[in-house]
Parts: structure tokens; sequence; C-alpha cells
């Protein structure tokens, strides 16, 4: 049985045409907040669909890049490697 402690890793997707196209219409009246939006439910779902209810806890969606942050077992960022849609999950670590 994996460990139930639970560490900041940072999950990035694949690429995906409507990110893509939403980040370069950016710049139009609420299109900035679409993109929010559609990220968020996007990263939500990823969550939902590999991960069981109440073991995780989402800390932000990236902009930037298409990815969020969450606070997850290392099983269950060993999951989410393989999820559709998901192209790298690293643990975040502190710079000293």
């Amino acid at each position: 049985m994996g460990s139930t402690k639970t560490e900041s890793y940072f999950v990035f997707m694949n690429y995906d045409p409507e990110y893509e196209r939403l980040r370069a219409d950016k710049t139009k009246k609420d299109s900035s907040n679409e993109l929010d939006l559609y990220l968020s439910r996007k990263h939500d779902e990823v969550l939902a669909r590999t991960l069981e209810p109440g073991t995780y806890k989402k800390i932000l969606s990236l902009v930037i890049v298409d990815g969020f942050s969450a606070e997850i077992t290392e099983e269950q960022a060993n999951v989410l490697r393989s999820a559709k849609g998901v192209r790298l999950v690293e643990k975040n670590q502190e710079l000293v």
C-alpha cells in the first residue's frame, strides 16, 4: 500500500489546439476569462476522472502553460503520469 502523504506536484498537459486558440485570442475582451475557465474546468476533469474524489487538492491552474498544481500522493502522481492528455508530472521542489 502506498504512502498517504500528499505533496505538491505540477502537472503539464499535452498540446491542446483549443488552449492555443484561446491563448492567442487573450487580447480580445473576455478571452482571458474564457481561457481561465476553460483550463480550470479541463484540469478539474482530468483529476476527477483519474483520482478518487476527496483524495487530492488542486491548488491552481497555470495559464501561461497548460498545467496545474495539486497536492497528491506519489502513487497518485504515478497514476496521473499515464492519464490521457497528461505530458509531464513533476514534484515541486524547493530551491535552496
